[in-house]
């Protein structure tokens, strides 16, 4: 097969990219930003946002399916998987970018809590990644992107949250620092099946619609070494080469994206 050229190397054109939570705060940036490389976009998600996905689908010259999916559930996802790979005969990347949780300090977090976080942070990767594994072993590879987190590296400093409601829990951090690790396994497993696995991990990304005070986003700004917070487009270059071809000999690594927080 002739070596792709250059330019072609981030092209994502004839490629099916599943998204899950692809509707979301950094979801729906991802989704655009492959609509942008010409990719065929599954979005997989619990919640259809009509507006969005049809303006979107307007742009996207009908690259572009919503897919209901509770990732909560294993029945839920496998059908989601099923349709999806129906619409367009196959499937090559995944991106397991929902999450779900409870925010409740450690002193007061329940049994039940700790789990459904822990979940929702790390077992929602699980389970897509051991579903698609049958799809991509068929048609011969594919790639896996993760989402982790800062706080999967690092603690948040509690100084800077305060009283301002923003807090982030322990089983959050707890399950992001596992995305990183089932990221590594996941390579090792898989290589023999030509199936890349790799990991973003996002800095602070604060979500507007949720309200942060200002005082909290100064304080969270001086954190990191750009000294300021990550627009969602940000994170999107990231994504996009761990899913094309550019990324080809690119499986096991964890690419942060955190305005320098961590690297201090």
């Amino acid at each position: 097969m002739q070596e792709k050229s250059y330019q072609e190397l981030f092209s994502m054109a004839d490629k099916v990219v599943v998204i899950t939570g692809g509707s979301d705060y950094l979801g729906s940036a991802l989704t655009e930003g492959f609509l942008a490389q010409d990719a065929r976009v599954i979005v997989a998600d619990l919640a259809r946002t009509e507006e969005q996905l049809a303006a979107l689908q307007e742009k996207a010259g009908g690259r572009l399916r919503f897919v209901a999916c509770d990732i909560a559930q294993t029945d839920s996802i496998r059908a989601m998987l099923k349709e999806s790979a129906a619409i367009w005969g196959q499937i090559d990347v995944l991106i397991n970018c929902a999450t779900y949780g409870a925010l409740n300090p450690i002193e007061k977090m329940t049994d039940e809590e700790w789990n459904r976080g822990l979940d929702g942070a790390v077992g929602t990767a699980f389970r897509c990644t051991r579903e698609v594994i049958p799809y991509f072993t068929k048609q011969g590879g594919g790639a896996i992107v993760n989402f982790a987190s800062m706080y999967g590296m690092v603690s948040p400093d509690p100084r800077i949250y305060g009283t301002s409601g923003q807090n982030n829990p322990v089983n959050y951090g707890a399950g992001k620092a596992a995305v990183i690790q089932l990221t590594r396994y996941c390579a090792a497993h898989l290589a023999d099946r030509n199936i890349r696995v790799n990991s973003v991990t996002p800095g602070p990304f604060p979500n507007d619609v949720k309200g942060p005070p200002q005082a909290f986003l100064d304080e969270l700004c001086k954190k990191t070494m750009l000294g300021r917070v990550g627009k969602p487009r940000e994170i999107v270059g990231a994504v996009i080469y761990l899913a094309s071809d550019a990324a080809s000999f690119t499986t096991g690594a964890n690419i942060v994206v955190d305005g320098g927080w961590t690297a201090w």
